[in-house]
């Protein structure tokens, strides 16, 4: 399959999270980029805009922008010349999903279909062949394994952001490590230990946040909660948010709480929790 790699206002950290693959090399056997912007290959971005060149996927990188020009070429141009004839149309991370970090005030940037959790009627005609992959960076087995599905004709299922519910369809929270100190209400005092939950008062987003990084994960090694850092919601439509290492309160209980638990429940819950004094909870793991 042929695949067009474009970047608009990026890091390029999607792209160096994508060479961290660990099958990277069978990957480009299988596939082939008529451009990358990181990678050699046989066409310049000025012959992807004049030539009709056949392709595939269309991934888009980064924050769009009325009136960026790449090259001297108005980059939404390449967008929809390609976006109209490819298969499939891949938003490859959150600045090309919902904005991202380089929003601006003036509304003039905005992602491939949203700008936030709104949508937008820019691009409005190509959603049906859109296939959102968020994350700041991308997890790069999301990404691959995304467009193998689409290699091998597989039906995705997506979320309200057209997300991939195989990765997207539960919480950072699922598969981490630290939950049984989530479930007594054991906050880790300091980045970085082994112990406890970072969720109650270092503002960990793990509970509200889509993805699977405690399920696949990264470098096959670790995330950022089983290495004492908490989840910064990198994936949602409102990242980056203010304070992200404060978990917010109101009277003492989270301002956020986890999706679809009502207030009244997690009250009578935290109580029961609370009254629980198990040792092995409040000594090192390792001494």
């Amino acid at each position: 399959m042929k695949l067009l790699w474009l970047s608009a206002h990026t890091c390029n950290g999607n792209v160096h999270s994508f060479f961290n693959y660990p099958k990277i090399e069978q990957f480009l056997e299988d596939f082939e980029f008529i451009y990358h912007p990181s990678i050699e290959g046989k066409y310049t971005l000025f012959d992807i805009f004049t030539k009709d060149i056949p392709c595939d996927i269309l991934l888009i990188d980064g924050t769009l922008e009325k009136g960026l020009k790449k090259f001297d070429i108005e980059l939404n141009d390449i967008v929809r010349k390609y976006a109209s004839k490819v298969k499939k149309i891949v938003t490859v991370g959150t600045c090309a999903t919902f904005g991202g970090v380089f929003l601006d005030y003036t509304k003039e940037r905005y992602g491939f279909l949203y700008h936030k959790d709104s949508k937008h009627d820019r691009f409005k005609e190509f959603r049906e062949k859109t296939i959102s992959i968020s994350g700041c960076p991308i997890h790069p087995e999301t990404l691959a394994n995304t467009l193998y599905a689409i290699k091998k004709e597989y039906k995705l299922h997506l979320d309200e952001y057209l997300r991939p519910k195989e990765f997207y369809g539960f919480t950072i929270h699922n598969g981490c490590l630290r939950n049984e100190y989530f479930e007594y209400k054991v906050d880790g005092y300091e980045y970085g230990n082994l112990e406890g939950c970072l969720y109650y008062d270092h503002g960990c987003q793990a509970p509200y946040t889509h993805g699977s990084c405690n399920r696949i994960l990264w470098n096959e090694t670790s995330s950022k909660t089983r290495s004492g850092h908490p989840c910064l919601g990198c994936t949602e439509p409102n990242f980056p948010k203010d304070g992200l290492y404060v978990t917010k309160k109101n009277m003492g209980i989270p301002e956020n709480l986890p999706l679809g638990v009502p207030k009244r429940t997690y009250l009578t819950f935290a109580g029961m929790a609370k009254a629980f004094k198990i040792d092995r909870f409040r000594t090192k793991i390792i001494d």
